[in-house]
């Protein structure tokens, strides 16, 4: 057994590379070998988000606090709010953040393969973002 206390680990910022606006990460589990598994706790300010991505063994975000918006490729531009459990298949290219007006906050849950959890893509354009239907 393992036990991580909250706060024994840093908060990093997210990386202009792959977030658009003011993103915190703040790591929760990171599984060893031969799990595969690692979650943290991602924390949007408003108008935040990520670039377009894909997760090879797929992810699941758990909606904590706030209210945000996600899309798949193809797919409508759609709210997510406190409670609400998003799943995106093995290699569904897509993007996640906060409202325009609100911050957002999800637990992502993603496995490994091959040492790669997820395959940074190009960044959201605003008129993207705002698609909103």
């Amino acid at each position: 057994m393992e036990i991580t206390r909250s706060g024994s680990q840093p908060s990093g910022v997210g990386p202009a590379d792959w977030f658009t606006g003011r993103v915190r990460i703040d790591p929760l589990f990171q599984a060893a070998d031969p799990a595969r598994g690692a979650g943290a706790l991602v924390t949007f300010e408003p108008g935040a988000r990520t670039a377009w991505h894909t997760h090879p063994l797929g992810q699941t975000l758990i909606v904590t606090a706030g209210l945000g918006r996600v899309q798949r490729e193809g797919g409508p531009v759609e709210e997510i709010r406190a409670g609400d459990v998003v799943w995106f298949p093995p290699g569904e290219k897509h993007w996640h953040g906060a409202g325009p007006a609100t911050a957002m906050s999800h637990i992502a849950i993603q496995e490994r393969l091959d040492g790669r959890a997820v395959d940074w893509l190009e960044h959201v354009t605003d008129a993207q973002y705002g698609g909103l239907k």
